[in-house]
């Protein structure tokens, strides 16, 4: 059979790891559903929701032409996926801090003057060693 990314598939649970669950598609093929792509939301235990044996359809997510390893996701057939209601906007920096940008603009003309001076410093040392 030939597979395409988006089709959706039968197959059975073959082996079991902690990164994911291993798909016997047919006779020849197999696939693998990455952890993160089992359910919605936080997966403690790859073991209570698969057991080796059980059939599952699972959607064609990616194909590696070259190995011919085949990523499948069980996640992105769902009707109803877990909504995360906790957002929280990540800094880099702490944003009461009013720093960022404008400070190294400040410093940036010095940098520049001390980088000019470096260069010339070291192009006045290879002439030197020319002669």
């Amino acid at each position: 059979m030939t597979y395409k990314i988006g089709m959706i598939i039968k197959g059975r649970v073959t082996g079991i790891q902690s990164y994911g669950v291993f798909v016997g598609l047919d006779n020849q093929a197999q696939g693998l559903i990455h952890i993160s792509e089992i359910q919605s939301g936080y997966v403690k235990s790859i073991h209570d929701i698969a057991k080796i044996g059980h059939k599952v359809m699972a959607q064609i997510i990616d194909i590696d032409e070259y190995n011919g390893k085949i990523s499948l996701s069980i996640r992105s057939l769902e009707k109803n996926p877990q909504v995360h209601h906790i957002y929280r906007k990540k800094h880099f920096t702490d944003s009461r801090d009013k720093i960022g940008f404008k400070t190294l603009a400040n410093y940036l003309p010095d940098w520049i003057e001390e980088n000019e001076a470096y260069l010339k410093a070291k192009k006045n040392a290879q002439s030197e060693d020319f002669l």
